[in-house]
């Protein structure tokens, strides 16, 4: 089964991108950040769950986060 991830990241414009891990181009586009990171966590449960990474305006990864119904890689609470 193929990995269900998403990445949601600033582009050069200044529009936040809502991403599938691998592919080209974005899923959507947003003039905010809390809509691209809303629109992938929507995606993610509709498509049966995965890892969410979201990034800073720095390009830096900021936040991870797993959609149910996906399994959290960690065996840590929290």
């Amino acid at each position: 089964m193929p990995k269900n991830n998403r990445t949601v990241s600033q582009r050069p414009d200044g529009t936040w991108a809502n991403k599938k891990d691998g592919a080209d181009r974005a899923s959507s586009l947003h003039p905010t950040q809390h809509g691209a990171v809303n629109s992938a966590r929507s995606q993610l449960q509709q498509t049966g769950g995965g890892e969410l990474k979201i990034k800073g305006t720095d390009g830096l990864i900021r936040a991870k986060d797993t959609i149910a119904p996906a399994r959290d890689p960690r065996k840590s609470k929290g």
